[in-house]
């Protein structure tokens, strides 16, 4: 076999040949690349986080949407108000008209008619009570039979029985009476007409029927979040949170928060403990205190979309990497069983239990 001499002096073209430059420096950055990635996995932290979407909600039940819906059957007669209008409480909404024109009046006559019954059976039964007393007194001296007696008493109680309904009667008439002249629908709070639903005049709406929605423009702000359920772990009240209002600019880095721009910073106010049948858990954001405040309602208003971040433990990148790629759940390795004070609890009724099984075997 020819050493490396006589290869020279016979594959001249062979020896001639070098490594270009190229092909070398490539070498090398890749070299470097795995190393400087080999540093970031084992040495840089990494902030573990949960992220989500959802929308601005107002954190007060009656700062959201309100429907005014119609009281009584009818038909819209006349609309007070139109669509962006802003009202005040009790400002008029619209005016729902009976099918029956004349209802109103027949009720009234009806009523009256009432009153003067309920009249006449109180004045029959003040005759009938001095009757009872009368015959009670013709009994006593002999005058009169008990049977006389106790026809005057059942006479009283026929009066008791038309009298309880008649005022039975009587308060129909006036709950009718003032369902029907309940027909001017108003507004239940301050804010803007942000809906109508315009039916025509001849539309029969029966009550419970939507005619208008109102938006209060001056809301306590609150952020739902939407999580998956392998996160909730990680999700608890206090925790930190980096949101991204929608149509605000931002650039968010998931795991290094500190370099993050655009972003507002919320605290988790509470996970519910239930998940929705989409299999996501929702979770209220709140600002949090000490912090810029979120954008105005101009730029954040309820119902926007949001994203959100809850950040979590801090880990190496490499430790992350690997947990993402076997989708194992946040803060893995943490104990999965009960705290240290129910497991005390637990061992200590177990064991009690043990010790009287065991008092109860040396007793046999």
């Amino acid at each position: 076999m020819p050493n490396a001499a006589d290869q020279s002096r016979y594959f001249k073209t062979l020896a001639a040949m070098r490594v270009p430059s190229t092909a070398s420096a490539v070498g090398w950055i890749l070299v470097l690349v795995v190393l400087l990635t080999i540093a970031i996995l084992a040495f840089v932290p990494w902030v573990q986080t949960a992220h989500g979407g959802g929308q601005v909600v107002a954190t007060d039940p009656g700062d959201r949407q309100q429907q005014v819906t119609s009281l009584v059957q009818g038909r819209v007669e006349h609309w007070y108000v139109h669509d962006g209008q802003r009202v005040s409480r009790g400002d008029p909404i619209a005016r729902v008209a009976d099918l029956d024109p004349e209802l109103l009046e027949r009720l009234a006559s009806e009523r009256a008619l009432t009153v003067a019954g309920i009249a006449a059976i109180q004045q029959a039964r003040s005759v009938a009570a001095i009757d009872v007393e009368r015959t009670r007194q013709l009994m006593l001296e002999g005058l009169a039979g008990r049977r006389d007696y106790e026809l005057t008493q059942i006479k009283v109680a026929d009066a008791d029985a038309k009298l309880t309904e008649a005022q039975a009667k009587l308060t129909r008439i006036d709950i009718q009476l003032r369902r029907q002249s309940a027909q001017t629908v108003r507004a239940p709070r301050d804010g803007r007409v942000q809906q109508l639903n315009a039916t025509s005049d001849s539309a029969l709406v029966s009550a419970g029927t939507v005619l208008a929605v109102i938006a209060p423009e001056q809301v306590e702000r609150t952020v739902e979040l939407y999580i998956a359920g392998r996160d909730v772990p990680l999700v608890r009240p206090g925790r930190p949170v980096r949101l991204e209002f929608e149509g605000w600019p931002a650039i968010q880095f998931s795991g290094w928060p500190s370099v993050a721009q655009g972003m507002f910073d919320g605290r988790v106010r509470m996970v519910d403990p239930n998940a929705l049948p989409s299999g996501l858990f929702r979770v209220l954001v709140e600002p949090m205190p000490g912090k810029p405040a979120w954008p105005g309602l101009d730029f954040a208003r309820p119902g926007a979309k949001v994203r959100g971040w809850i950040q979590g433990e801090t880990v190496l990148v490499g430790y992350e990497l690997w947990r993402q790629l076997n989708g194992f759940p946040l803060e893995f390795g943490r104990s999965p069983y009960a705290p240290a004070s129910e497991s005390g609890k637990s061992d200590k009724g177990g064991k009690a239990a043990k010790d009287d099984k065991d008092e109860g075997s040396g007793e046999k």
